[in-house]
């Protein structure tokens, strides 16, 4: 990413700080959060030391880099003590593992780079589990009952615009969760992991908001039922959508 940092910093005028977190399976989930959190805050409180005005500081990330900008913008939410970001940008964020079924998963499935089995794969990876789950993450069984329920006005075809359900979209049905996923579950629903899960309470004090969106892309209603909980609180959302995008295209 450095040469694409370097082309950001001088297109942009600004200072850009790249955060070299450790990766997974080494460092399994939530290093790299815990990571990023670290390196977010010390700029923040030595904004001035790199010539940086405090209250212009955005935070930006792409795919996993996407899940960990909102996840850090929203542990931001509650530190009165430092400065609070003047954005968030959100490049074909990973947001959500609830469901695996809506129309961006079922379009886009086997389109690369980023086909359907793989994100699920690296998902279990990360979160240091069995890949033998990767079947009952399919049927949706990773799901409590109760938490189905719950996060249904979240992340639901319903919340996505029709024009994008015309491209070979069929609704899907849920299966009933499984105990044996429970341990998954757990971590999985993190809003660190899921940040489209977060409480309102969170996601009603998060900064303005870019969020570009690509429509051969399995993450692309990700990135759409985030932009809908972040308007429908009031909070500025700049929306760029590549029609002919592809995850990987920046």
């Amino acid at each position: 990413y450095e040469r694409t940092c370097r082309y950001i910093a001088r297109q942009s005028n600004s200072v850009v700080v790249s955060v070299g977190y450790r990766l997974a399976p080494e460092h399994p989930f939530p290093t790299q959060f815990e990571d990023c959190l670290t390196a977010t805050i010390h700029f923040m409180r030595n904004a001035q030391d790199y010539g940086v005005d405090p209250s212009r500081i955005i935070i930006c990330g792409d795919s996993s880099g996407g899940t960990l900008t909102a996840a850090v913008a929203q542990a931001l939410v509650n530190r009165r003590h430092l400065p609070r970001p003047r954005a968030q940008i959100l490049i074909y964020p990973f947001l959500q593992c609830v469901d695996f079924n809506l129309p961006s998963y079922q379009q886009n499935k086997r389109i690369p780079i980023l086909l359907k089995e793989r994100i699920l794969t690296l998902g279990l990876k990360y979160l240091n589990k069995d890949l033998s789950y990767l079947e009952l993450l399919l049927k949706g069984r990773h799901v409590p009952e109760d938490l189905q329920l719950k996060y249904q006005k979240w992340v639901s075809a319903d919340n996505i615009p029709p024009e994008f359900k015309t491209r070979g979209y069929k609704p899907s049905t849920t299966d009933p969760g499984s105990k044996e996923l429970d341990a998954l579950s757990s971590l999985a629903f993190d809003p660190v992991f899921s940040p489209l899960l977060a409480e309102d309470s969170v996601i009603a004090q998060l900064p303005e908001t870019f969020i570009l969106t690509c429509e051969f892309d399995v993450l692309r209603d990700d990135g759409l039922l985030y932009k809908k909980r972040l308007e429908d609180h009031g909070i500025k959302v700049t929306w760029c959508h590549l029609q002919e995008g592809f995850h990987g295209t920046v």
